[in-house]
């Protein structure tokens, strides 16, 4: 089964074609990064105007590599939720739009079990169940996943997200968006235990806080420029990354520990940063778990990860028709039209 995906919930517009939930026919990506450079972050109005602008050529460049039309296809996808709403809106639309011209089946995706599901592209044998830890700008989640389609949330950030916290920590120290990759990028020059950082507490045991520990970081930086003190950015970075790693990887451990799991899967744009993949291989290696790591090209938005999760959409029966909606917000574990 060969599915046309879209995505673009954020500041990408991508499509692709993926066979069977594992296979790559096509993938491409519009990404507006150097635009939002300008801003600092991602301005939602400035998004959905250049979704609206590159999807139709994005779309068929996609087609055009898999040497396909959108008839033959079997299914269109669409990220429907959660994202900018605009960016989200623009996606969803044009999608209804394909699959009612071109006669195919509608297949609403969850942009974050996106992100689970690039994974079943890089590693054919993985299969649920398994823990996965979901770190990205917006989201961090510790999730069970069951089953292709039934997932169960054992802890989440009661703030701000893990990425959220990266892209701050990096304008501190003065690096540009997108910050996080900047901060991974000069860690490496740096010594790790340089400035001891707090690791902020939550309710519940599995719940992640990154709020305080982000403050403490513009503390320390404000500090030191009142003082007159120098900042050491690469000591800094390299601080954060460590710190922020483990605690990531401390609460995976115990989850997985707590529900008997023994495949780990990271997931999210924040799974590219190497301190973490680079704890997550540590701590499986000496549990004797196995991990499981999208490769780097598919820890950002893209749309084949939505075809890969849509072929399970679909054999689970879910798909909609030209009344689907996009939302800014859902839980992993909702369905569409429930």
């Amino acid at each position: 089964m060969k599915i046309l995906s879209i995505e673009s919930s954020c500041d990408e517009t991508a499509a692709a074609v993926i066979e069977d939930g594992r296979k790559i026919c096509s993938s491409v990506i519009h990404t507006q990064v150097e635009e939002h450079k300008l801003y600092g972050g991602v301005v939602p109005e400035i998004a959905s105007r250049r979704h609206i602008e590159s999807i139709c050529g994005v779309t068929a460049e996609a087609l055009e590599q898999a040497g396909l039309s959108a008839r033959e296809v079997d299914a269109v996808a669409v990220t429907a939720a959660p994202g900018l709403i605009g960016a989200v809106l623009v996606g969803v639309n044009f999608a209804k739009g394909l699959a009612l011209s071109a006669e195919k089946p509608l297949i609403p995706v969850h942009h974050i079990r996106g992100h689970v599901a690039a994974n079943y592209l890089a590693h054919p044998e993985l299969e649920p169940p398994f823990l996965a830890l979901i770190v990205s700008g917006g989201h961090s989640h510790i999730v069970l996943v069951r089953d292709y389609c039934d997932y169960t949330i054992l802890g989440r950030t009661t703030d701000d997200a893990a990425g959220e916290a990266f892209d701050k920590a990096a304008r501190c120290v003065g690096l540009p968006y997108p910050g996080g990759v900047a901060l991974d990028a000069i860690s490496h020059e740096g010594d790790p235990h340089a400035y001891p950082l707090p690791t902020p507490h939550a309710e519940g045991e599995f719940n992640f806080s990154f709020s305080g520990l982000k403050t403490a970081v513009i503390n320390l930086a404000h500090n030191a420029e009142q003082k007159g003190q120098p900042l050491v950015p690469a000591d800094l970075a390299a601080s954060f990354c460590c710190h922020v790693s483990e605690i990531l990887w401390q609460k995976t451990a115990l989850a997985a520990e707590r529900y008997g799991c023994d495949k780990i899967v990271l997931a999210g744009g924040v799974s590219a940063n190497s301190w973490l993949r680079q704890r997550a291989q540590q701590g499986c290696a000496e549990k004797g778990w196995q991990l499981y790591m999208p490769p780097l090209s598919l820890t950002g938005d893209n749309a084949a990860m939505i075809g890969a999760q849509a072929y399970y959409e679909y054999l689970a029966g879910h798909t909609a028709d030209e009344s689907l909606n996009g939302l800014p917000t859902m839980e992993i574990t909702e369905q569409f039209g429930t």
